[in-house]
């Protein structure tokens, strides 16, 4: 394997275990990290778990130890340039020796000089931009949070006779959904953690409720709280008032179809502005996932 191959397989790792931290790392970013040798040989790989605990960086370098000397850093978002509850990431990759560092997405957030330009400076070859679009499959949320300034929204519901309603409450764990997402929001404005107890003591502040007749005052509470990913759980009434004001960024739409042929014309399955990006059959049922579609210039 040349060592270009090498590296785009540690980066294609460092993304695959980033996304241990969705769902706790807020109001942190989910972030990966495998360290590779001088000779080019993993050595060592860590992920962001929740804010005030160690980076990736950190934790990949401590699995490392000193093998990580004259190796490479292969990180899915730019080390970090500033003290907060850890140190510099910047520093710990210079104290462990590390010559070449390979990042996936700039750091939107970097205070003055960011890390990459502090890493150069120090003598260090840093190259951006490897396998972004991929990284950003875990870290678009985040991104994309920080850039409209409220949490990311998924609206889940079973699609049936009657209209839109909440999924069953065991299919949230079931596909995973409620691991991967900071918070749920439920119909009546009750707020559960995605998974209870886990992000960071002290970073994320839940309340145990909101007002659900104002759907963006809702969002920035939960922001202020924290959450970068929401799950909307609820029938058509909630939802009509996010969808509204362009607050829903996605669905995912449960269908108990067991026999497709014994409906000729099916309801739509979706609501106006959005498109299917994947559909996953579950057991005899499907789900379908779609996007708010990109406005187009007329």
């Amino acid at each position: 394997m040349s060592t270009h191959e090498t590296e785009i397989a540690a980066m294609q790792r460092a993304i695959t275990i980033s996304a241990l931290g969705l769902g706790s790392t807020s109001p942190n970013p989910p972030v990966g990290c495998v360290i590779l040798d001088r000779d080019g040989m993993p050595v060592g790989e860590g992920y962001h778990r929740r804010k005030g605990e160690a980076h990736a960086e950190v934790n990949a370098l401590a699995a490392a130890g000193p093998k990580a000397a004259g190796g490479t850093a292969v990180v899915t978002l730019e080390p970090c340039n500033h003290y907060g509850r850890t140190p510099p990431c910047h520093h710990a990759i210079l104290d462990a020796g590390i010559v070449r560092v390979m990042i996936a997405v700039i750091d939107p957030t970097s205070r003055g000089e960011g890390g990459a330009a502090r890493l150069r400076e120090a003598g260090v070859d840093v190259e951006v931009g490897l396998l972004a679009d991929e990284a950003l499959v875990v870290l678009g949320v985040w991104l994309d949070a920080l850039t409209s300034g409220r949490p990311r929204v998924r609206w889940v519901y079973e699609s049936g006779p009657d209209g839109p309603r909440p999924w069953p409450e065991e299919l949230l764990s079931r596909t995973g959904l409620r691991a991967g997402s900071d918070a749920v929001l439920h119909s009546d404005g009750r707020v559960e953690e995605g998974i209870s107890g886990a992000h960071g003591p002290g970073a994320f502040a839940l309340p145990h409720s909101v007002a659900v007749d104002d759907a963006a005052g809702a969002l920035n509470a939960l922001y202020a709280g924290g959450v970068r990913s929401l799950v909307l759980h609820s029938g058509a009434e909630l939802a009509e008032r996010f969808l509204k004001q362009q607050l829903v960024d996605g669905v995912d739409v449960f269908l108990p179809v067991s026999d497709p042929s014994a409906r000729a014309q099916p309801d739509p399955p979706l609501p106006p502005g959005f498109e299917i990006r994947t559909v996953t059959r579950l057991a005899s049922s499907l789900v379908l996932h779609a996007e708010r579609a990109e406005p187009t210039n007329q």
